[in-house]
């Protein structure tokens, strides 16, 4: 007999959620594509992580649905899964700039994807 699983809970997605952010590289990931799709090469180049390491945090991100792989031709693009986790990620960042000054130092000069 099969079981049928139940919805996660949420507790769960946010987990989910913070396990996606818990790691530098997936953070400024998240952040690169709340500017907009992008290629796996283009955001390791930007990133300054090797490809091998993308494709992992890429398969990550995938799997905790916070992004979308969209086919074209024999590449992939990426994307964040909702419009509104842009906006969440900026109102997650605008609170963390606020309580913790020192993080102002990198929004000024716009270090933000630099780990």
């Amino acid at each position: 007999m099969d079981t049928i699983a139940s919805p996660p809970t949420y507790g769960q997605v946010l987990a989910r959620f913070g396990h996606a952010l818990s790691d530098p590289t997936r953070a400024r990931l998240l952040l690169a594509l709340r500017d907009g799709p992008a290629y796996p090469a283009d955001l390791a180049d930007l990133l300054q992580v090797s490809r091998q390491n993308m494709s992992n945090h890429l398969a990550c991100l995938r799997g905790c649905g916070l992004v979308v792989a969209v086919p074209e031709g024999r590449r992939s693009r990426y994307e964040l899964a909702d419009p509104r986790l842009a906006h969440a990620l900026g109102d997650l960042l605008g609170v963390v700039l606020a309580v913790d000054p020192a993080a102002c130092r990198a929004a000024e000069t716009g270090d933000l994807l630099r780990s």
